[in-house]
């Protein structure tokens, strides 16, 4: 499940013996939101710096010319076209988006200092055994103190109220990718007939459908 408190306590009510487990999609999620919270907030400064040279050039009878970086990029394109790559690791980048990487934590390196932590929580979940996963994350929370990124101060305390229920994936692995598939399927059948307004035929074509 994800980490909504009225789930958990709706499960713990239901199935009193069950182990509850944090899906790892909600979790990495988390991270990578916060990561892409910093590159936004880089954004809308660089958009802010543009304005005021703008406004600037204007006043003194000027045409504003725009910094361009080496792969034709401005700023504020380079920090908007980066948005995939950092969900990404490295081995995945394409030539191109290797060399905008390259830009972006060199002229941002704050944003490549969040970046290597993002990819440090990601490879937790590489780790088949749960000890050692909870080492490796006690540590990441411990230095996310450290690094002093605001952002992820947030996803330290997250993870420290499900520290419990984010550790049961180790248990066996597993994850709710089948349910939420499932539910997508639901969703876009629902969608596809403009709504329910028989709720018990619905769910009688439901299962005649997936069953």
């Amino acid at each position: 499940m994800d980490m909504a408190s009225n789930m958990q306590l709706a499960s713990r009510m239901s199935f009193p013996l069950a182990s509850l487990v944090t899906d790892r999609f909600h979790v990495v999620k988390l991270v990578l939101d916060a990561l892409q919270h910093i590159r936004i907030k880089y954004r809308w400064q660089a958009i802010e710096d543009e304005n005021k040279a703008i406004k600037t050039a204007r006043e003194k009878g000027l045409t504003y010319i725009p910094p361009v970086l080496s792969n034709g990029d401005s700023p504020k394109q380079l920090l908007a076209r980066s948005r995939y790559i950092i969900v990404k690791k490295p081995n995945e980048w394409t030539d191109n988006q290797k060399q905008r990487a390259e830009l972006l934590f060199e002229n941002y390196p704050i944003l490549k200092e969040a970046y290597d932590h993002t990819l440090e929580f990601r490879n937790i979940y590489e780790e088949q055994l749960k000890f050692v996963a909870k080492d490796k994350m006690e540590y990441w929370i411990k230095k996310t103190t450290e690094l002093k990124i605001k952002e992820f101060n947030t996803v330290a305390n997250s993870l420290n109220y499900h520290f419990d229920t984010i550790l049961n994936f180790f248990n066996n692995r597993q994850t709710n990718a089948n349910a939420e598939s499932f539910n997508s399927k639901i969703k876009l059948f629902r969608a596809n007939q403009r709504g329910v307004i028989d709720v018990k035929f619905f769910l009688f074509r439901l299962e005649k459908l997936f069953t």
